[in-house]
């Protein structure tokens, strides 16, 4: 190897170079369009998971966000929305946490927010019935800005919550793919 060649890998990050980053850095910038691939992917897998609902969990996932686009919602949210249980192809329980670290580079903070705590905001309308406290969104009261609780009380009483409808005009998971793929483009670094 001539001293102007750069390895293109490192076996240790500790004996890593400047070089050898700006490599990496170069080739993920260049394939970001597969984060997109990835998460469509795993939407489309959610077409498998009931769980006793009335729709599978994708359907679920496309009525809230067509419930938000219907409502004005803009793309960062209706696509928050539509990403907002992706968590569940992974892990039921903590799909939230799931779902809203795979969003956050490519979203503002208040629709991070709204993700990560839709579970208990959503809580309102069905812990009780295991003896939970139904009021669980006000443990998020002191965390969260007065905006962002307020768009985790719209996208969970709003769009949600009511998005297990079998009859409802649901828009196809292709109208939303421009959205997924403009919202997916570009990381933000965190």
């Amino acid at each position: 190897m001539s001293t102007t060649e750069v390895p293109r890998s490192f076996t240790r990050m500790d004996e890593s170079t400047a070089e050898q980053w700006a490599v990496i850095g170069a080739e993920t910038v260049a394939h970001q369009d597969r984060t997109a691939d990835r998460v469509l992917d795993l939407l489309r897998s959610l077409d498998t998971i009931v769980d006793g609902f009335a729709t599978d969990q994708l359907t679920h996932c496309l009525q809230t966000a067509t419930l938000a686009e219907r409502a004005g919602a803009d793309d960062e949210v209706v696509v928050a929305a539509l990403c907002h249980d992706i968590g569940k192809a992974v892990s039921v329980p903590n799909h939230p946490a799931i779902a809203a670290a795979i969003i956050k580079p490519y979203v503002r903070e208040e629709v991070y927010e709204m993700i990560r705590v839709h579970q208990d905001f959503q809580g309102r309308h069905y812990y009780h019935h295991f003896g939970g406290n139904p009021d669980a969104r006000e443990t998020h009261r002191a965390e969260l800005t007065s905006e962002q609780f307020a768009l985790a009380e719209t996208f969970a009483d709003e769009w949600d919550q009511v998005a297990f409808d079998p009859n409802y005009d649901t828009l196809p998971l292709e109208h939303f793919e421009p959205k997924v793929r403009a919202v997916f483009h570009q990381a933000r670094m965190l």
